[in-house]
């Protein structure tokens, strides 16, 4: 079954030992950071601050800490389960036959149950503040030193694409000014904003709705950073992880929805045109992503659980949390690259490319150059823009191991002729790129080079012992106790 909220998980958590409970205080300003740090970096447990100075609301940091609380937020064995399901429906077609089509109305009805379901009311309406409400009175952390202020980590942003009404939810950080209003650090190339840009151009509006959740079952916060098409519903995603539908519920003062199982929902708006300086912040590349002008959301309404629970998350040097969660969003959207792409074999993103940075990728290679027409096709792909560096090897490569990709890569290539530089957009926080958000982009080449790619000479094998003698000494080697 899935989790009914936040609250459940963290037991779920605890049962599972994956969950230590703090029943000091401890600062939200930077001792709360240093914690975490100090436990995705140790292989520790999810945290949860009973006392946070400053606040009654606890808080609850590192629930997607490493894999095996991925897995649990999945509610799966593996996360390659559910790249399996996404395969399978990626498959299924309508057979033909009577007999052939009752056989899929199991399929086709729980596909049905992954839109989310509008529902009257919710434990996120038990208290409904409209005045008298102050963001200084939740425990938001101040991450690092140098950081501009008090950033709000792990929030679901809701929108509407002003043309056709559909929902997005984004992650986007949410740095506080005072009681009332925030900076709302979208991006770029984020959908929420290409919504404010498509309602500044417009000129018919001078407010944009936004809706903040924070908390709700794992994987409706999980699907808030997930690199989906414009205008596909995240809360549809989330169904499809949850096996179960997510509830919605009306906000109080502006025209959205918002997960009626969240711990805290903050209403609001955008004006439009109006910036505000926001930065600097200690972020995922691990260094600190400067100032920079980003529009200001400003709240209207508070509405929360009696006890809420506030759910955060901090980025830095890697490992980091954002490394798991990364990671499971590339092994289960491994079957949708192969959709479009079917000569690859496996996708890695090392923690030291800090997602964007570098991705590592196993190929079948069919034909002269195609592992440059594979680069090409990554770089046109969504989010995949942004990778700086893309490696492609031969399909006998295993690309979760960095040390075999590097001893193949070095040995491969000849660096004029297999590595190629290309000019496009960078992500926003590429501190290198010689211009915000556009500059270069590296592909290499370390698959086998054939004949028809200039390459004459014979290529030599991997040195490997042979099976029948790997067989024999395994007895030999047991005897000598090793």
């Amino acid at each position: 079954m899935a989790y009914h909220d936040l609250g459940e998980f963290l037991r779920k958590l605890e049962a599972a030992h994956e969950l230590k409970r703090i029943p000091f205080e401890v600062d939200p300003v930077l001792e709360m950071t240093e914690f975490a740090d100090r436990s995705v970096k140790g292989g520790g447990p999810a945290l949860l601050f009973e006392k946070p100075k400053g606040s009654s609301v606890p808080v609850a940091m590192n629930l997607f800490a490493s894999a095996r609380r991925m897995e649990l937020a999945l509610e799966v064995g593996s996360v390659d389960e559910v790249a399996q399901r996404i395969s399978e429906y990626l498959e299924m077609r309508m057979p033909q036959g009577l007999i052939g089509k009752l056989k899929m109305l199991p399929k086709l009805a729980e596909m049905g149950a992954f839109f989310p379901k509008m529902v009257s009311g919710g434990p996120v309406k038990e208290v409904i503040q409209r005045d008298g409400f102050s963001l200084l009175e939740l425990p938001i952390l101040h991450c690092w030193p140098q950081d501009g202020g008090r950033f709000i980590t792990l929030p679901l942003v809701f929108s509407k694409n002003p043309e056709t009404g559909k929902r997005n939810c984004g992650m986007y950080r949410m740095q506080v000014f005072d009681e009332r209003t925030t900076g709302m650090h979208w991006q770029t190339h984020k959908q929420g904003a290409e919504h404010y840009r498509r309602l500044l151009k417009e000129g018919r509006a001078k407010r944009m709705d936004v809706a903040v959740a924070l908390g709700g079952d794992p994987a409706t916060i999980f699907s808030a950073i997930l690199p989906l098409p414009p205008d596909l519903d995240e809360m549809m995603i989330a169904g499809f992880l949850r096996n179960q539908p997510v509830e919605m519920v009306k906000c109080e003062t502006c025209d959205l929805e918002v997960p009626a199982q969240a711990e805290i929902v903050l209403e609001g708006y955008v004006e439009l045109g109006e910036l505000r300086t926001e930065g600097p912040f200690g972020d995922h590349t691990g260094y600190y992503s400067l100032e920079d002008q980003y529009p200001v959301f400003h709240m209207t309404c508070v509405t929360h659980r009696a006890k809420p629970v506030y759910p955060a998350t901090i980025v830095g040097v890697p490992p980091m949390e954002d490394f798991y969660m990364g990671d499971a969003i590339g092994r289960i959207f491994l079957p949708l690259m192969r959709l479009q792409l079917p000569e690859i074999r496996d996708v890695a993103m090392p923690a030291e490319g800090v997602i964007h940075n570098l991705m590592l990728v196993s190929m079948r290679k069919s034909y002269p150059g195609h592992a440059r027409k594979l680069m090409h096709a990554i770089w046109g792909m969504g989010q995949a823009m942004f990778s700086k560096v893309i490696v492609v090897v031969d399909e006998d490569v295993d690309v979760k191991n960095a040390s075999e990709v590097a001893w193949r890569a070095l040995n491969n290539i000849d660096p004029q002729r297999d590595i190629e530089f290309v000019m496009g957009p960078v992500d926003s926080l590429d501190h290198a790129s010689r211009l915000p958000d556009y500059g270069s982009k590296m592909g290499i080449d370390a698959t086998r080079k054939w004949k028809e790619e200039g390459f004459t000479r014979p290529w030599p094998d991997v040195v490997r012992m042979t099976e029948d003698v790997k067989a024999r000494v395994d007895e030999l080697w047991r005897r000598a106790g090793l």
